[in-house]
């Protein structure tokens, strides 16, 4: 079962190097006034939201592994597991808000200026902090 964790961990991370890099391409993609930034954004930022679903679908599927394997004990007698799924949950929905963004973008109707991205870019170090801390203290 270490080696399923070991998975869950390779491809959370995964998923949070592009949640940590896909708001920061926006502050740059709000920036840009000329049409070869603006497409080769696009470029990247699809690309970009590829790799890091596909590393969310890993990180969910090895989290339910380790869920259904021995975690579900933890499930009924511990509070923090059900905190830190309701956490993964708010970073499911900021992955999917990330999605309205870039589509935004592509129709040309993103009207944020590069400080709000900047501000976004925030809440998913916040999210990574709280789901690590409870994960590894299980505080409560």
């Amino acid at each position: 079962m270490i080696w399923v964790k070991a998975l869950h961990v390779t491809f959370m991370v995964t998923w949070f190097a592009g949640l940590f890099y896909l708001p920061r391409l926006f502050v740059y993609h709000a920036d840009a006034r000329d049409s070869i930034s603006h497409d080769r954004f696009l470029v990247m930022e699809r690309k970009l939201y590829a790799i890091m679903t596909l590393g969310a679908v890993l990180t969910a599927v090895f989290g339910v592994w380790l869920l259904a394997d021995y975690a579900w004990a933890a499930w009924k007698t511990s509070i923090w597991l059900h905190v830190k799924l309701i956490l993964v949950g708010a970073l499911v929905v900021y992955h999917l808000y990330c999605l309205k963004i870039m589509r935004s973008f592509r129709t040309g109707t993103a009207r944020h200026s590069h400080v709000y991205y900047r501000w976004i870019n925030e809440i998913p170090a916040l999210l990574l902090i709280a789901i690590v801390l409870l994960a590894v203290a299980k505080p409560f």
